[in-house]
């Protein structure tokens, strides 16, 4: 960018966005229901894992810092392990003491640990950039995935269980950015699973976030305007939360193989 465009850009005015949204009342929709949530001290995880424990699910949290999530699992008031999606071969042993730790065999498992490093362009991805993301956004969501449906066939009584992946609008669009790459696997890899575990009680679905506040992000809820969004602003957590209630609930038992966006039709590219 020239000096000149950086100038003007700098002294941009600028513009300001709030969303007024409804979340309806918790109505213990998950009741039962025993739900794990990868990555829930923070973002979209948190806002997730709490509406998850107020419609009544018993929730478990995961995350790599065990005084950050043991605190975020306390305001909630669900359970914690401490995971990095990364050890894969951690997987073997967590879901039994996470059975152990919400009183029964898992009911869903919202994939949702994630990373973005944000890099611009192409020419700025490193090879350790790129295998950090390549693995926090799809190895490690896949073998975790593997792991909870090989338990589900071990169990002796078996649920209608259901894995909900954390995709993107990103992974809509063409891209060259690792994050982008991940999150179109993601998407590929719901619709695949759906077909092959439908016969046997398990729904797979997906959720794709435009642009949500997060620290992730950058983007505060006192400030949500986002120039290249159709709706011209990027999202609340709550909003995308509420959604995953019901693709986690019985209320959506006729559903799987779907990716859900939740960007006001953002990934459709038409000329707002």
């Amino acid at each position: 960018m020239s000096l000149i465009k950086r100038i003007l850009w700098y002294f941009k005015p600028l513009k300001t966005t709030v969303a007024n949204i409804s979340i309806t009342a918790p109505s213990r929709k998950l009741a039962g229901k025993r739900v794990i949530v990868t990555g829930g001290t923070r973002g979209l995880g948190y806002y997730i894992a709490k509406r998850f424990a107020a419609e009544g699910g018993e929730v478990l949290i995961t995350g790599r810092d065990e005084t950050k999530t043991a605190i975020v699992a306390k305001e909630i008031g669900c359970k914690y392990l401490c995971l990095d999606v990364t050890h894969l071969e951690s997987f073997k042993g967590f879901f039994p003491i996470a059975r152990k730790e919400l009183g029964g065999q898992i009911d869903i498992l919202v994939n949702n640990a994630g990373i973005s490093l944000h890099e611009g362009n192409m020419m700025n991805v490193t090879v350790e950039g790129f295998s950090s993301q390549i693995m926090t956004n799809l190895t490690g969501p896949y073998f975790l995935a593997q792991e909870f449906l090989r338990q589900y066939e071990n169990q002796i009584e078996k649920s209608n269980a259901s894995i909900i992946f954390m995709a993107s609008e990103k992974g809509l669009f063409p891209d060259e950015l690792p994050y982008g790459l991940t999150k179109a696997a993601i998407v590929s890899l719901t619709q695949g699973m759906a077909r092959r575990w439908v016969t046997k009680g398990i729904r797979v679905n997906a959720l794709a976030p435009g642009v949500t506040a997060s620290d992730m992000t950058g983007y505060k809820r006192d400030n949500l305007y986002c120039e290249n969004n159709c709706s011209r602003r990027a999202y609340l957590p709550e909003e995308v939360a509420e959604v995953a209630v019901f693709l986690a609930s019985d209320t959506s038992r006729c559903i799987t193989g779907q990716v859900l966006t939740t960007n006001m039709g953002n990934h459709l590219r038409c000329d707002w």
